[in-house]
């Protein structure tokens, strides 16, 4: 979709759930209609805490297994905005809500997502590729803490950091 497209939606959105308010207002009147709604945001709010957590719950299993959390972050991301949608008064925003809530939906749109997110680690647990699971190798040798007054150039050249080393030292 292009960019350009998006204010001429988000116009159109408003009117269209207006437009659903009154054709369901109509049809089974208005006090059902505002019950619908109220419904809507109480289901919204539920099945974002039991799907929440089942979510984090994956994520923290991918995450240990050492594995690429990327598409169950993907999908708790479009579990928040599908309980957002829900919360919204309207019926247009409800269905693609209560669409975005149903797993196949959402792999669906994990496919189309898929190559354009990258998900970035600084942990090997999340690079792919030759490198993955390789880490730099541990530094061999002694430590040196030194303060600041121990790495001070001397002014009379004493100091084994004043200059390259000569062997007649």
């Amino acid at each position: 979709m292009r960019l350009s497209a998006i204010p001429f939606l988000l116009f159109l959105l408003p009117l269209g759930e207006i437009a659903g308010f009154v054709v369901v207002g109509k049809a089974i009147g208005v006090w059902a209609t505002l019950a619908l709604v109220l419904l809507s945001a109480i289901l919204g709010a539920t099945l974002l805490r039991i799907q929440g957590i089942g979510i984090l719950q994956r994520i923290s299993a991918e995450s240990q297994k050492g594995g690429d959390p990327g598409r169950e972050m993907v999908h708790g991301a479009m579990i928040v905005v599908a309980a957002f949608l829900l919360l919204l008064p309207g019926f247009i925003s409800d269905i693609f809500g209560l669409l975005l809530f149903i797993p196949a939906v959402r792999d669906i749109a994990w496919t189309y997502l898929r190559r354009r997110i990258i998900v970035f680690g600084s942990s090997s647990a999340f690079r792919s590729g030759p490198a993955a699971g390789r880490s730099s190798p541990p530094r061999s040798g002694p430590i040196v803490d030194l303060d600041e007054d121990d790495f001070r150039r001397d002014s009379n050249g004493n100091s084994p950091w004043a200059g390259p080393k000569r062997l007649d030292d």
